[in-house]
């Protein structure tokens, strides 16, 4: 245990500087660029947050429910700097932002724009399949106040079918990640990933593929395009076969088996079952006070 942290224990939850001590102990981490120490710390702030609502507002003159909102949506904002850091990070801001209702709730009412770091988690995860469908719900829902390259580059995708519109937005996605701090280093892996969403979802609606089609829907060269196809195959992540005299990618008939199909209607179902069980400790903390809340970090 460091220096700091043994500090911040001896002081009571219920000392007035209690939570600004949490917040600069997670500052202080964020800047020693100690990633895991200060996921722990954004944990521990999160459960106090979200736990300790009346002690937050004593001798404020703000509702509780504003002050929770505005200390959730600093929270969300100080995050981006441990999850775009973490090896961890791509699945944490997903389960954070996309499923917690509190902070999803947040994003929609304060900061939209955050849509763009969690629309980048999610197509650079490799859990996209099973939770593209529930953040396309969220893009929807939001699109009258936010839009950018690349939510539009979800919603021409995913929504309008509208590839050729992909690929524009595609290439100002581009623009974008290369002047974002945080998203820069995301660039090479979202283009790789994003280029592969189009090619799954093209090869949903067709049966024989040009290549020189895909190549200019996926602002490639031909040769390029064969070669990065031909890798695909190779990994075992596409059931398809090159017909080089036609230049067509033929797809094969291959289905899931009801156990594949099975497993992907699942995923999110036991990361919705940790939320649901967090919230049931947390109201039964509620109604216990007497029990001694727990400040570890959760597994994941």
């Amino acid at each position: 245990m460091d220096i700091e942290s043994g500090v911040l224990e001896q002081v009571p939850p219920t000392d007035k500087n209690y939570l600004n001590g949490m917040w600069g102990k997670l500052a202080a981490e964020i800047l020693m660029q100690s990633w895991d120490t200060a996921l722990d710390d954004f944990n521990r702030l999160k459960e106090f947050i979200d736990s300790n609502t009346k002690e937050l507002n004593d001798n404020v003159p703000f509702g509780s429910q504003l002050v929770t909102l505005q200390q959730r949506t600093w929270l969300i904002h100080w995050s981006l700097f441990v999850f775009f850091n973490h090896p961890k990070g791509q699945d944490l801001i997903i389960e954070t932002f996309l499923f917690s209702q509190q902070y999803l709730n947040a994003i929609q009412t304060i900061c939209p724009h955050i849509l763009r770091y969690l629309t980048t988690a999610v197509i650079t995860n490799k859990q996209r399949p099973s939770v593209m469908k529930e953040l396309v719900k969220v893009i929807q829902q939001e699109s009258y106040q936010y839009r950018d390259p690349i939510t539009e580059f979800v919603e021409c995708l995913y929504v309008n079918f509208d590839f050729d519109g992909a690929q524009k937005k595609l290439r100002e996605c581009e623009q974008v990640l290369a002047n974002d701090f945080f998203l820069v280093s995301c660039l090479d892996s979202f283009i790789e990933n994003a280029r592969l969403v189009i090619f799954e979802t093209f090869c949903c609606i067709h049966q024989c593929l040009s290549i020189k089609m895909l190549a200019e829907k996926l602002n490639m060269t031909p040769e390029v395009a064969e070669k990065w196809i031909v890798n695909l195959i190779r990994n075992a992540r596409l059931d398809a076969k090159i017909d080089s005299q036609l230049g067509h990618v033929v797809m094969g008939t291959k289905k899931l088996s009801p156990y594949q199909q099975l497993i992907e209607k699942t995923k999110v179902l036991s990361l919705r079952a940790q939320l649901l069980t967090t919230n049931v400790e947390k109201k039964a903390s509620a109604n216990h006070p007497e029990r001694v809340p727990y400040w570890g970090t959760p597994d994941f």
